[in-house]
C-alpha cells in the first residue's frame, strides 16, 4: 500500500551551515526646493476733471468717472463724487475712490490718490496706502466694483478756494500696485533660447534677389519679389497673384497712386516684419519725414490688408501729432477707419491754443475738402473744452465754430 504523507513534511528544513547576516539597505534620500515670490505691479493714471463748477450739484452719490486703465492684468477706474458719496454728513465733502472695473476675486492691491497742487509749489494732497503697507498690508477687493478711497477726501469749501482748483479744473493722480504671488521651483537646466529670426531669413532673401518671380513698377522704378512670400503676408496680393481675378500680366505689375520709397518700405516690412531704420533712411529731417512716411504707409497697409503695419503706423502718428501735420493725419484716420488716431487728432485740434494755428495749414484745407463730415465731429470736441463755449471766427479760408457747453446742447457751424 502507499504511504500517506502530510504536506508539512515538505517544509524546508533549516540549514545546518552558518552564514553572515547582511545589513538592511539604507533608504535613498531626495531633496527639492521652491521659492514663493511676491511682487507689486505698479501703474499710474492721471484724471483731469474740467468744468468742476458744472459737475458740482449733481447730487449725493452721483459721480464723474475716469476712463478705465489696466494695471496687473485688471481694469481700474477713478470715481469722483463732487457732492459726496453717501449720507448727509458727507454732503460738505468731495469723495474720491478707485475701483476694480473688471472681473476679479480677492484682488490684493495698494493704492495712492493724489490731488495735484496747480500752483507749482508741489503741495499736493496725498492719501497713500503704500506708506501703510507694513502695518496693514495690501487691501483686498472682493469683486468687480469694490472700491478703496475716502468719503471725506476734501472739504468742498476749502477745495474751491485752494490751489488744487485752477481754471475750473482738478487733476487727480492715481497709483495702483497689484500684489501678485507665484511659486517657482528650481531649474535644472540653463538653455538660452534665441529670439525668433524668421524675418532675418526672409529679409536676406529679398536682399539677395534670388529666385524672384514677380516685379513691380512704381514711378518708373522696378522692384523684384517672390509671389509666395507676398501671398502669405497679404490677402490682397494673394488674390492679385493667385486668385481667379489675378492680373493677366502678373510678371510685372504696375502700382499706381504710391511713391517708390513707400513701396520699398512696404516690401521691407513684408519680408522683415519690421520697419527699416528711419533715422538712417531720412537723416536730419527724421521726425518730420517719418511722420509723412507713416501717413503714406498707413494708406498702403490698409490697401494691402497688412493689419500689423497699419497699427504700427497708427501708433506712430498718435505719438507725433503736430500742428503742421495733424489735419492730414485726421483725414487719413477718417478715411481708413483708425478710430483711436482720429480721437487723438480731434482732441489735439480742439484745444484753443492749437485750433487757429491748425486752421491756417494747407492740411486743414485738404481736410475740409476731403472729409467735410469730420468738421461736425470737431465742433463737438471744441464744445467740450472750456467752461461754457469756444468761438473761433474765420474769413474766406476759415470757418466759424460756435460750440456747445458741457451739457451737450447742439452746435452749428456758421459760414461767413
Amino acid at each position: 500500500m502507499g504511504t500517506i504523507v502530510n504536506h508539512r513534511d515538505f517544509r524546508p528544513k533549516p540549514s545546518t551551515t552558518s552564514s553572515v547576516s547582511q545589513p538592511p539597505p539604507s533608504p535613498s534620500t531626495s531633496s527639492s526646493s521652491s521659492t514663493s515670490r511676491t511682487d507689486t505691479v505698479v501703474g499710474t493714471h492721471e484724471f483731469k476733471i474740467n468744468g468742476y463748477s458744472l459737475a458740482k450739484g449733481m447730487g449725493v452719490g452721483k459721480f464723474v468717472a475716469s476712463d478705465t486703465f489696466a494695471v496687473g492684468g485688471y481694469a481700474w477706474a477713478v470715481y469722483f463724487y463732487p457732492d459726496g458719496k453717501s449720507g448727509e454728513d458727507n454732503a460738505a465733502y468731495v469723495s474720491l475712490f478707485v475701483a476694480l472695473a473688471s472681473e476679479g476675486t480677492d484682488v490684493r492691491a495698494l493704492f495712492e490718490l493724489t490731488l495735484l497742487d496747480q500752483s507749482g509749489r508741489d503741495n499736493h494732497k496725498v492719501h497713500s496706502h503704500f506708506n501703510r503697507m507694513m502695518d496693514a498690508g495690501p487691501y483686498t477687493l472682493k469683486y468687480r466694483g469694490s472700491m478703496w478711497g475716502y468719503k471725506r477726501f476734501f472739504k468742498r469749501s476749502l477745495l474751491e478756494t485752494s490751489d488744487y482748483l485752477k481754471d475750473d479744473c482738478l487733476i487727480i493722480h492715481c497709483c495702483v500696485g497689484v500684489v501678485k504671488t507665484q511659486t517657482e521651483g528650481p531649474k535644472i537646466y540653463s538653455i538660452a533660447v534665441p529670439p525668433p529670426d524668421i524675418g532675418q531669413h526672409f529679409g536676406k532673401l529679398l536682399e539677395s534677389g534670388k529666385n524672384t518671380d514677380v516685379t513691380f513698377e512704381v514711378e518708373g522704378e522696378i522692384f523684384s519679389a517672390h509671389k509666395l512670400v507676398l501671398a502669405a503676408r497679404s490677402p490682397v496680393f494673394r488674390a492679385q497673384l493667385f486668385g481667379p481675378m489675378k492680373d493677366q500680366n502678373s510678371q510685372c505689375i504696375k502700382v499706381e497712386e504710391m511713391t517708390a520709397p513707400v513701396f520699398k518700405v512696404l516690401l521691407h516690412f513684408m519680408y522683415w516684419d519690421a520697419l527699416p531704420d528711419m533715422q538712417e533712411l531720412f537723416g536730419g529731417n527724421f521726425k518730420w519725414a517719418f511722420t509723412l512716411m507713416a501717413q503714406h504707409l498707413l494708406a498702403a497697409a490698409d490697401r494691402y490688408a497688412l493689419e500689423r503695419l497699419r497699427l504700427l503706423c497708427e501708433v506712430k502718428l498718435c505719438e507725433d501729432v503736430a500742428i503742421n501735420t495733424v489735419a492730414t493725419t485726421l483725414a487719413l484716420a477718417d478715411q481708413h477707419h483708425c478710430f483711436q488716431l482720429k480721437d487723438v487728432c480731434l482732441k489735439f485740434i480742439a484745444l484753443p491754443e492749437n485750433l487757429r494755428a491748425v486752421m491756417q495749414t494747407d492740411g486743414f484745407i485738404y481736410l475740409k475738402e476731403s472729409c467735410p463730415s469730420v468738421l461736425s465731429e470737431l465742433l463737438q470736441y471744441v464744445a467740450r473744452i472750456g467752461e461754457h463755449s469756444v468761438k473761433v471766427r474765420a474769413y474766406h479760408n476759415e470757418f466759424y465754430l460756435d460750440s456747445s457747453d458741457v451739457n451737450g446742447r447742439r452746435v452749428k457751424p456758421r459760414l461767413y
